[in-house]
């Protein structure tokens, strides 16, 4: 018998929201309120440099990455599905949708380790 794969996206799935909507919303009150207003100090290349130098930081960020995007294909999958009522592109929508998130994934990889 052959296990379903859907439960695995659906882990993804909330766990990519879960993140999201933890995380996400603290990084933009950094970047987009606290720095523009001057409530933080802007840091430097040479600073996010030496975050990013961490191989913590770099893979909390590309799970950061990986869970988001897994979470958007879920979600735009299940959209093109029951909102336009695609049902007849199933298999080419879910290859296109995961396969997007994976490709981002996997060049956000290269990207955080060449650094």
């Amino acid at each position: 018998m052959r296990l379903p794969k859907e439960p695995f996206f659906w882990a993804l799935f909330s766990s990519g929201g879960m993140l999201a909507a933890l995380v996400l919303p603290a990084l933009a009150a950094f970047w987009w309120l606290a720095i523009p207003l001057g409530w933080a100090a802007a840091p430097g290349h040479p600073e996010l440099l030496a975050q990013l130098g961490h191989p913590l930081a770099r893979l909390g960020l590309w799970i950061l990455v990986l869970l988001s995007m897994f979470h958007w294909a879920h979600r735009f999958r299940y959209t093109l599905y029951d909102g336009l009522q695609l049902y007849h592109l199933a298999a080419l929508i879910a290859v296109v949708c995961y396969g997007g998130a994976a490709a981002v994934t996997l060049t956000a990889a290269y990207l955080l380790w060449a650094l």
